[in-house]
């Protein structure tokens, strides 16, 4: 089986937080080479310059037979690539077919749970040693549920049964399965304790996995335990309350205008983080304008969560330096589960090198916070 080493550290591989984080984020999973990506972050100053360096560590990776290494080369490869652009497409199997060939090996069981007329695609990984109980954990945004891998290896060597899956608008559940992203999911959830008659099991949701989570929790009792890194409670309130008053202001009274502003400041612009993310919305959820995209960051809000309705034991982690989430969240989610039967919060900070958004810089750490507090806090 694959073993994995968590290096500790947030790097400078690129003076760009646009590179940087998504370089850290593969490398903080332990999947990449340090000098790999000192040496290519040097190289890097456009989106091609991405795209270029990236595959030329994955061919040089296939070329040693390090295939796990030249998958994600290959993820990263397709990562700022336009949705829509068929290289994206390409780069995306040839990462799935190396990922697989390199882990055929481990103790592992993919599978495809029944879901409307379609599937939802996943990852069953058995627990080493007497079984403690089942965890079921999914991405959020942009996340590929390979990704986890090496995290579920992880849970599984401390004697938890992982079930991993992806959920409509996510990896090949959009991309093989065309399924749109849905904000009730409760519903992908519920197909997938379905397919393995599954029970009083934790779900872990990873950044914005972490809101879906939570809304699941609310309407399926068969979650007994929550676990949710990086998210906000309210997507909207995460910017100051006059910048939150002003763009519902505009959104109400002038639609027309902030749309065309919308197009103006996302459309036009591709190299950089808020059009890449734009762009990406408007994939994961079939829409056809920015506008329409970014009216699903108007339905993820505190009431659509239903936090009140959370009556399981929660964790909630979040770093105090991550940059896409304004750690008020934290507070403001805690304080929202009233009914939950136990609320424990985690914050991690720079001197633990995990101040960063779900921990990238110490994922280890992140990991072993979690199985301390399954150990301690038994299922129902």
């Amino acid at each position: 089986m694959n073993t994995f080493k968590f290096p500790v550290g947030y790097h400078k591989f690129h003076k760009n937080q646009l590179f940087n984080y998504q370089l850290n984020r593969w490398y903080s999973f332990g999947y990449a080479s340090y000098d790999d990506f000192i040496n290519a972050g040097k190289r890097i100053h456009s989106f091609a310059d991405w795209k270029r360096e990236m595959l030329t560590l994955a061919e040089k990776a296939v070329a040693e037979n390090l295939l796990l290494r030249a998958a994600f080369y290959y993820r990263a490869a397709e990562f700022y690539l336009l949705d829509e652009s068929p290289e994206k497409a390409e780069l995306y199997h040839k990462f799935r077919e190396l990922f697989y060939q390199a882990v055929e090996e481990d103790n592992i069981f993919r599978f495809k749970a029944p879901y409307q007329d379609v599937f939802l695609p996943g990852i069953r990984i058995s627990a080493v040693g007497n079984k403690k109980s089942t965890i079921v954990m999914h991405g959020g945004f942009d996340s590929f549920i390979e990704e986890f891998y090496s995290m579920m290896i992880f849970f599984s060597q401390h004697g938890y049964e992982v079930i991993a899956f992806e959920g409509p608008g996510q990896g090949a559940a959009r991309r093989e399965y065309d399924l749109a992203f849905d904000t009730e999911w409760e519903k992908p959830v519920r197909a997938v304790l379905d397919h393995f008659n599954l029970k009083n099991i934790t779900l872990l949701g990873i950044s914005m996995g972490g809101w879906l989570c939570m809304r699941a929790a609310a309407f399926e009792p068969r979650i007994t335990r929550v676990i949710a890194t990086g998210h906000a409670m309210d997507y909207m309130r995460s910017m100051n309350a006059f910048f939150y008053w002003l763009h519902m202001w505009f959104y109400h009274k002038h639609r027309d205008f902030m749309a065309r502003l919308i197009d103006k400041k996302f459309m036009k612009k591709k190299e950089n983080i808020p059009s890449w993310m734009v762009r990406h919305l408007m994939y994961i959820t079939k829409k056809d304008s920015a506008m329409e995209a970014l009216e699903t960051y108007l339905f993820m809000n505190k009431e659509n969560i239903h936090s009140q309705r959370v009556t399981q034991d929660v964790l909630l982690l979040l770093g105090k330096g991550d940059h896409f989430i304004p750690f008020k969240m934290l507070d403001m989610q805690a304080a929202a589960l009233t009914n939950a039967r136990s609320v424990t919060t985690r914050a991690f900070t720079k001197e633990e090198h995990a101040q960063n958004h779900c921990q990238v810089g110490n994922i280890g750490l992140s990991l072993e916070v979690m199985v301390n507090w399954l150990d301690k806090t038994k299922p129902v």
